[in-house]
């Protein structure tokens, strides 16, 4: 149905005209006679002009509305001949070239047709029961004169005329409404093809997501493992072969290059990247002087004394700050102050931001809006081994973000202690953390 949609919207009218013509010659035979006096005959003109103005509806249909007026001020001036008896309906050709218009036209050129077409019809009617052109074209004996005639039967045949006009214009119509329909059908399709790969995406995503979480969990383990065999190993015979601590020494540090490779392709799994570079700590100063050229007042301030972190405790820092600096500029708009505090002084590293809040509050004040952006920043403190709060405080939005040092070195024999503070088994992060400062330790007995 579609497909003959198609071709009768491009084709129909053409079609349409020559079924026109030739019912007329049909129906006309016997009067126009052989082929020498066909060209005598006065419904020739007529005809061809309504025929051309019904072809051309679709591809031109203004050239098609004036056609229609050109027959009609025609016979008007008396250039062209006046429809008689038993030819006048070839003016109905002109409300079937309004269909076409109505069909495949724009909203202006259907307005404008319905309007000539209403002007058609009252010329129509003049021009068949006046007495100088068809004198009631055999339907009203005009022996009242015109205006007579006009005044008595003019509303009667006006009303006919529309009434026809508008059949045609109500098919041609509805027609494009039904079209419009199928291409709604269409569009609701292709909208329900794209929900449905979304939705795949979504599950594939989910799917890389459990194994990314899988892997994190049974590949730190694994490694932290290995690592940790080969530095007791190290540190219980100090009178081993060297070429043997050595082996356990290259041992230790592939596993740590493990952890950090195994965590870069593991990021990477979400966008289905591997070995990604990663943002450090190094790069938060950049960011924050990129921000401040977009109008951003932030002021960074720090306490304590830095600690080397693990990789992925400064890939979470540089996100964190990065996401509440977006914030920050998204709600607060051009100028507004954030403060940026690290504070080194604890167990573990304590970040502080906090950012003026918009001029216009939330519609339930003390609740903070909790967004993609809060939960990323969550889950990205959680990873590290850490843990994220975020609220409003007065005036403010506040982020408060904790993330542990991990194992540190405490003795000068190398040996590492558990600083307080640390959850066990927080992530690849936290274990990789774990295993870079035994590693420093470890290089001076190698």
């Amino acid at each position: 149905m579609e497909n003959l949609m198609k071709v009768l919207r491009t084709w129909g009218a053409p079609l349409a005209a020559v079924v026109f013509v030739v019912l007329w010659m049909v129906g006309e035979a016997g009067r126009m006679g052989p082929w020498p006096d066909l060209l005598q005959w006065a419904g020739l003109w007529p005809l061809f002009l309504v025929a051309c103005a019904i072809a051309v509806a679709t591809w031109q249909p203004y050239v098609s509305l004036g056609l229609v007026g050109a027959l009609l001020v025609g016979q008007l001036l008396g250039v062209i001949p006046p429809m008689e008896s038993n030819y006048w309906p070839m003016y109905l050709g002109s409300f079937m070239a309004m269909a076409f218009i109505q069909w495949t036209g724009d909203r202006r050129e259907r307005v404008v047709s319905v309007a000539c077409n209403a002007i058609f019809a009252a010329l129509m009617t003049v021009l068949m029961l006046s007495w100088r052109y068809g004198g009631g074209v055999g339907w009203y004996f005009n022996n009242m004169g015109d205006f007579a005639m006009l005044r008595m039967y003019g509303w009667q045949l006006l009303a006919l005329l529309l009434l026809i006009g508008t059949g045609f214009a109500a098919a041609g119509r509805t027609l494009s409404l039904y079209e419009e329909r199928l291409g709604l059908f269409q569009d609701r399709t292709l909208v329900e093809e794209t929900l449905a790969r979304a939705e795949a995406d979504l599950v594939v995503e989910q799917e890389r997501t459990r194994i990314s979480r899988d892997l994190h969990d049974v590949l730190a383990h694994s490694l932290a493992v290995i690592a940790a065999q080969a530095d007791g190993a190290r540190y219980l015979s100090e009178d081993q072969p060297g070429h043997v601590a050595t082996a356990l020494e290259n041992i230790s540090r592939a596993a740590r290059n493990a952890l950090v490779d195994a965590q870069r392709v593991i990021e990477g799994v979400g966008t289905g990247s591997t070995a990604a570079p990663q943002p450090n700590l190094s790069d938060v100063q950049p960011l924050i002087e990129r921000m401040q050229q977009s109008s951003l007042k932030i002021t960074r301030s720090e306490s304590g004394i830095p600690v080397d972190l693990t990789a992925g405790a400064q890939v979470a820092v540089f996100r964190i700050v990065q996401e509440c600096l977006t914030n920050a500029l998204r709600h607060g708009g051009r100028g507004n102050a954030v403060a940026v505090h690290f504070d080194w002084s604890g167990p573990g590293l304590t970040l502080h931001i906090s950012s003026d809040l918009p001029e216009s509050p939330p519609t339930q004040p003390g609740v903070p809006r909790q967004g993609r952006g809060i939960a990323g920043m969550r889950e990205r403190a959680h990873m590290a081994g850490g843990w994220m709060s975020a609220g409003m405080d007065g005036k403010h939005f506040r982020v408060t973000v904790f993330l542990p040092y991990g194992l540190t070195q405490s003795s000068s024999d190398g040996g590492a202690t558990d600083t307080a503070g640390r959850a066990p088994g927080t992530g690849l992060a936290l274990l990789q953390g774990a295993l870079e400062p035994a590693a420093a330790g470890s290089s001076h007995s190698g």
